[in-house]
This record gives structure tokens, C-alpha cells and sequence, in this order.
């Protein structure tokens, strides 16, 4: 039964971040091990880099595309059935691809429909730890994505046995079977109700759908399941609109410009990091290691990054950690050309793998920082959804690239820049914010503050720019010290 409080930080939440762990591993984890797969696709089929490429970025695509489905389907149904549901689309989706006859069968089993069964557990596992989690939220998401890691470090080695043992048809035959312990995860999603969910429900009564002698009533209740049954089409609208009005926030707008930048540049390595390390005399296993290496150095990257910005020294500036991040990984993948040999390329994974693993940490937080928790679920949706476009792009275009140059020097560079980018950008809003934050009016006057001051979740913002948590915690104790008097 669903519980109506705040987040516990603990109890069931354990258990949720073990679930979402699980997800991770089964989702990403597996996804990434498809570039093993790359250059037994290509010498099967006898196709080249770029329609070679298109299996893993519909993958990626699908996955992203609809995760606003997998959200949709946890609000409105249940976020167990939903990661049952998409656990079943994603083995049938990984057992069909092991009779494919053609890449065009690849694209729709590998592709469209294990990526779907991905969507539809992805988001709504991680927004129910944002729900379990408050003070040690960032800890619990580095401990709960590091499965993406983990996952990657054990899985690259063990599918390029399978691949060499029973070749790619059977590896992907037992990936599909391995992948239906996502319908265990979903199990484990206990349903939770915050306070904060329910707070609109006043404000909804307000609009006379319901008669007097309902609401006293339905005011305990959650504000659609009774209410759908009663004015079905004016409550969906209304309430899908409550679920989305974050998309007018400022500071999401720019976050999410920045996320489709830094989705360009993170998902061609992923890819092409094992054939770039074949073209260079890397041998089978050796470029497999690095994968392995990636994995887990992301492990170190998700906890120990995830557990740094919980520190009080270190919360407030999570910001400046996820751009820092992010802008690591984009030096690393222009220095990457001038690594040729295993030696040099096992720093790279050392390097790229930490900072991978810090910023994905820090994506669901920062995202829960700026809408707030009750929201949490619907804004991953989109900001997942948001990597779909530069998942299903970069991919083939950085393979166009390679058949076009005969060198991987360009696609890795296009990656950087990207990120790079997606860094600065992040970097230029914050510092527009902060001057924007000096020409407010004084926060003494309330009046004032009524007319400029509105909130949504735990955030407060302003008419012109946001408030730093600080200003927000000013502003609360200066309106009750004025309500008392």
C-alpha cells in the first residue's frame, strides 16, 4: 500500500536503489555490450560503419524516445507494471534479433523493440529513488547507476566469450534470458506517496468541478484517481498539464539544450571504441578490457561522486560538478586520435569512465533540484527522451565520417566539441544568473515578494531568475517571521 509522507532515506529505499541497480544493469549495461557485437554485425551482414552503426543508435534512440511512455505508464498505472511490462518487450526484443537474416531485422527486434521494453524501465526506476531519497540523494543515485558500470565491466568480457563460445545468435539468445530479471526489478518497486504530490489538489477543487459535499473527501485523496472517474477528459487535461509545466521553467530550458549537446558527444565512443582500438593493432580481448575498464571506473565515478556532492561542502555546487564533468569527457575525446596503442588507451578509459559516471549521477539530481521531487518522474521522461535524437544521429554520422576520411580523427573531435559545448553553455547560464540575481529587489520587503516570488516543489524561483537554495531558505523564514506577527 501506498504511503503518503516525506522521503524516508531509508528502510524500502535500499531496496529500491538495489532495483534500480538491477535496471541499470540489464538496460545500459547491455546496451553499451551491443558495440561488441559491431564488427560481428559487419562482417555477417558485409555492410559498412555507418548502416552498421544505425543497430546501436535506434537502440539508444528507442530507449530515450519514448521514456516519456515508461513515465506516462508509472503515474498513471503503476511503475511495477511498468518495468514488468517493458523486461518482457526487451528478452522478446533480444531473442528475436538471434534469428535475424538481415540488418533490417536488427533495426526492428534489436532496435525498436528492445529499446522500447528499455524506455518503458529506465525512467520510472530512477525517479522512484529521487521519491525514497532526500538528504542522501545523491549517494543513493551513484549507488543505484553505478549498475551501468558494473554491468559493462562484467558483461563485456563474459559476451565476448559467449560471442567466440556459441557465436553472436547464441550470445544474444542468452542476453534475452538474462535480460528478463527486469521483471524481478519491477517487483521490487514498492509504491510511494509523498506530501508534495497532493499538493494541488486544493487549488483543482477550486475549479468547481466538484460539488461541496465532495470535498471534504476527495481533499484527503489523490487528486486524479477519483476524479477521472468523474470528469474524465477535464481532469487528464489538467492533470497532464501539472505533470509538464516545468518545460516553461528557465532553468530547464537551458538544461535541457545542454543535454542534447552532451548526448551528441557521449554516444559515438561507446560505439566505435572497440573498432578504433582493432584499426590500431589492439588485439580482441585487449579492446573488450577497455570496455571493462570504462565499466568500472564509471563504478568509482558514480558512488564516489555521488557521495562528494552530498557533503555539505560540496552540495550546493553540484552545478559546477556535473559542467566540470562534463567538460572532462569532452578533452578526453579530443585527445583520444593520438592514442594508438593499449598502453595509452587504457588512461583514456580511466579518465573517460570517472567523469562518465559523475555526471550521469548527476543528471536525475540536477533534474529534481530544478522541478522538484513530485515532478521528478515526468521531467526524467522528457530529459531522457531528449537524448534520443543525438543517440540515433551521432552514431551513423560519426561512422559517415570514418568511411568518408579513413580515420576516426574527426568523428572524435565533433564528440569533444560537443561536449565541450554542452559544458560551457551550462557555464554561461549560471553566470547570467548570477548577475540577473544582483538586481533583484531587497528580499526585506514582502510585498514584494508576493508579487514576485512564486514556487514549484522544493524551488523557489522569480519573475527574472531563479533563487539559490540559500535565498530560498532566506525567503521561508522571513514569511513566517511576518505571519506570526
Amino acid at each position: 500500500r501506498a504511503r503518503r509522507s516525506g522521503p524516508p532515506d531509508g528502510g524500502w529505499g535500499w531496496m529500491i536503489v538495489a532495483g534500480c541497480f538491477l535496471v541499470t544493469i540489464c538496460t545500459r549495461a547491455v546496451t553499451r555490450c551491443i558495440s561488441i557485437f559491431f564488427v560481428e554485425f559487419q562482417a555477417y551482414f558485409g555492410q559498412d560503419y555507418a548502416r552498421t552503426a544505425w543497430i546501436h543508435s535506434i537502440v539508444d534512440c528507442a530507449t530515450m524516445l519514448c521514456a516519456p511512455l515508461g513515465s506516462l505508464i508509472s503515474n498513471h498505472v503503476s511503475c511495477q507494471v511498468g518495468i514488468m511490462l517493458g523486461g518482457l518487450l526487451a528478452s522478446t526484443g533480444l531473442i528475436l534479433s538471434s534469428f535475424a537474416t538481415s540488418l533490417e531485422h536488427l533495426y526492428l527486434s534489436l532496435g525498436v523493440l528492445t529499446g522500447l521494453g528499455f524506455a518503458l524501465c529506465y525512467s520510472p526506476a530512477i525517479a522512484m529513488v529521487g521519491k525514497y531519497f532526500n538528504k542522501r540523494k545523491a549517494l543513493a543515485y551513484g549507488i543505484a547507476m553505478s549498475g551501468s558500470g558494473i554491468g559493462t565491466f562484467i558483461l563485456a568480457p563474459v559476451v565476448q566469450l559467449l560471442i567466440e563460445q556459441f557465436s553472436w545468435r547464441g550470445a544474444l539468445l542468452i542476453l534475452g534470458g538474462f535480460v528478463l530479471n527486469l521483471c524481478v526489478c519491477g517487483a521490487l518497486m514498492r509504491p510511494i506517496s509523498l506530501k508534495e504530490d497532493c499538493k494541488t489538489a486544493p487549488e483543482f477543487l477550486e475549479q468547481n468541478y466538484v460539488p461541496d459535499t465532495e470535498k471534504q473527501d476527495l481533499k484527503r485523496m489523490s487528486i486524479c484517481s477519483p476524479l477521472i472517474k468523474l470528469w474524465p477528459h477535464e481532469c487528464l487535461c489538467y492533470c497532464s498539464w501539472k505533470e509538464y509545466d516545468f518545460l516553461l521553467m528557465p532553468g530547464f530550458m537551458v538544461l535541457a539544450v545542454s543535454i542534447l549537446f552532451m548526448a551528441y558527444g557521449c554516444s559515438p565512443l561507446f560505439v566505435y571504441l572497440v573498432p578504433y582500438a582493432l584499426s590500431v593493432g589492439v588485439s580482441h580481448h585487449q579492446a573488450a578490457f577497455l570496455m571493462s575498464i570504462l565499466g568500472v571506473i564509471d563504478i568509482i565515478g558514480n558512488i564516489t561522486f555521488g557521495w562528494l556532492t552530498d557533503r555539505r561542502c560540496l552540495k550546493k555546487h553540484r552545478y559546477f560538478c556535473y559542467l566540470f564533468a562534463v567538460g572532462m569527457d569532452g578533452l578526453c575525446c579530443l585527445f583520444l586520435p593520438v592514442l594508438q596503442s593499449f598502453p595509452l588507451l587504457v588512461p583514456f578509459s580511466f579518465t573517460f569512465g570517472y567523469f562518465d559516471g559523475a555526471y550521469v549521477t548527476l543528471i536525475p539530481v540536477m533534474t529534481a533540484d530544478v522541478v522538484g521531487t513530485s515532478l521528478l518522474s515526468s521531467a526524467l521522461g522528457v530529459v531522457y527522451f531528449l537524448h534520443a535524437i543525438p543517440y540515433l544521429v551521432s552514431p551513423p554520422v560519426a561512422g559517415w565520417l570514418v568511411d568518408t576520411t579513413g580515420s576516426y580523427t574527426a568523428s572524435f573531435l565533433l564528440c569533444g566539441f560537443s561536449m565541450i559545448f554542452s559544458s560551457a553553455l551550462l557555464c554561461f547560464a549560471r553566470l547570467v544568473k548570477k548577475i540577473k540575481l544582483t538586481h533583484l529587489p531587497s528580499l526585506t520587503d514582502n510585498t514584494a515578494l508576493k508579487q514576485h516570488i512564486w514556487t514549484n516543489g522544493t524551488i523557489a524561483y522569480s519573475v527574472t531568475a531563479e533563487l539559490d537554495q540559500k535565498d530560498v531558505e532566506v525567503l521561508t523564514l522571513d514569511t513566517n517571521s511576518y505571519s506570526n506577527r
